[in-house]
């Protein structure tokens, strides 16, 4: 009788809706030997690293994650709300992290080496150009 209760009791790790805390995320993480690190904490903060000498950033805000990932040599919103991927500038990427920042997002460094994909592969022979900016899905 007692599984059958526990069963029951809602995770506050996942929910019907397909969020994860980010406990799951950062467990999922770790077994490709990836660590996240919040972005504004003191001890992150105190290293002055630029964003730009990083490689990832996943980004929350209420039940929503998003990436923001370095693909060869250039920076990519994988905003699944976007109706494409968004190219950022190095410059722009400090402002873009603050932006987010200022409307509540928690953003977490993942640090690591991650794995090869056929993306970055690509993305260090060429750079992209992009013509028009991804719009918000339904915008």
């Amino acid at each position: 009788m007692e599984t059958i209760f526990h069963e029951k009791q809602p995770s506050g790790n996942m929910d019907d809706s397909g969020f994860f805390s980010i406990q799951v995320i950062s467990n999922a993480l770790k077994v490709w030997g990836l660590e996240l690190i919040l972005f504004n904490s003191p001890e992150y903060q105190r290293l002055r690293i630029d964003p730009i000498n990083e490689r990832s950033f996943i980004c929350n805000y209420k039940e929503h994650w998003f990436t923001v990932r370095k693909l060869g040599k250039q920076w990519f919103n994988l905003n699944s709300l976007l109706t494409g991927p968004e190219l950022i500038s190095d410059t722009y990427l400090a402002l873009f992290l603050a932006q987010l920042q200022q409307e509540g997002y928690s953003i977490f460094v993942v640090k690591g080496d991650l794995p090869d994909c056929e993306a970055d592969q690509l993305l260090q022979m060429i750079r992209v150009q992009q013509m028009h900016r991804p719009k918000l899905i339904g915008e």
